[in-house]
């Protein structure tokens, strides 16, 4: 039988849009909220810069993909003629959204689909889904591209650090990571993610500056043996981003760089000054 595959994912993967066209990435937005009138989707009709201009008077709340927006995705997929899907989400363990897609794709009989939990977010989930979709360009393989995406993602590890923890904290996404006392003493968790798909403190400095820093030494030492695709994200800290990125590019062993914005439902829960790394082995 002839595969034709098709690759999903979710607005908080990060991909700029050119790729998603390029590669034929369908992407199902999650919602940002604010009240009942007044509803968005990530990354569709409202940008970061909106839900960081309204902080802190204003934060609003975060929900999956609708039911129907799934639906009607896999119903046209299926209208479509796609044999396979390979659907790659957000981490369970920060997001329903994996979980809502696994439970509606058992009901397309007709399709063979993978859903697969990133245990990431961000460029962490998107370089996974870029990757997928470049093997279904080459191969049009679908297990080649299940077994590229799920490599990927056993090489990824992804730190950050934050404004504050307040907002983390007020969406319930705080996992992990401590807010102690420390905070009043300047004192910044680096944060990873574990196992589960869930935050917590890989460690501690004290400042912002130190905590970039950090970050710097973080990834230096990570690749001292190894060839690494490096991304640095950010909230609403384009300078500051752009500062660590060209140290990085100046470390040897660094394949390749991505820089981009979070997208707003990242935003929401992380607040405007997130700076972040993902290190992925090539």
């Amino acid at each position: 039988m002839n595969e034709k595959v098709a690759v999903v994912t979710d607005s908080t993967c990060d991909l700029d849009k050119e790729l998603i066209h390029k590669y034929n990435i369908h992407v199902l937005p999650l919602n940002v909220i604010y009240s009942d009138e007044e509803e968005y989707l990530d990354r569709v009709d409202i940008s970061p810069k909106e839900i960081y201009d309204r902080m802190p008077g204003e934060v609003p709340s975060t929900s999956l993909p609708s039911p129907a927006n799934i639906i009607n995705l896999f119903k046209k997929l299926e209208k479509e003629g796609f044999t396979h899907v390979i659907s790659i989400h957000i981490s369970s363990g920060l997001s329903g959204t994996y979980n809502a897609v696994r439970t509606i794709a058992r009901d397309f009989k007709n399709m063979v689909i993978e859903v697969i939990d990133s245990k990431a977010l961000s460029l962490g989930l998107g370089i996974p889904v870029l990757e997928a979709a470049k093997s279904i360009k080459e191969t049009m393989n679908f297990d080649v591209a299940v077994k590229k995406a799920k490599d990927i993602m056993s090489k990824t590890e992804i730190y950050f650090v934050v404004g504050t923890l307040d907002y983390l904290r007020k969406g319930g996404r705080i996992g992990y990571v401590a807010g102690t006392i420390g905070e009043i003493m300047q004192i910044k968790p680096i944060i990873s993610i574990n196992e589960e798909g869930k935050y917590y403190t890989f460690d501690k400095v004290r400042g912002r500056k130190k905590s970039l820093h950090k970050l710097f030494e973080i990834t230096s030492k990570k690749i001292e043996s190894k060839k690494v695709t490096v991304a640095v994200m950010h909230g609403g800290a384009g300078d500051e981003a752009k500062e660590l990125l060209d140290k990085i590019k100046q470390l040897p062993n660094v394949e390749n760089t991505y820089t981009g914005q979070v997208g707003p439902v990242i935003g929401v829960h992380a607040g405007p000054g997130l700076i972040g790394v993902c290190i992925i082995e090539v």
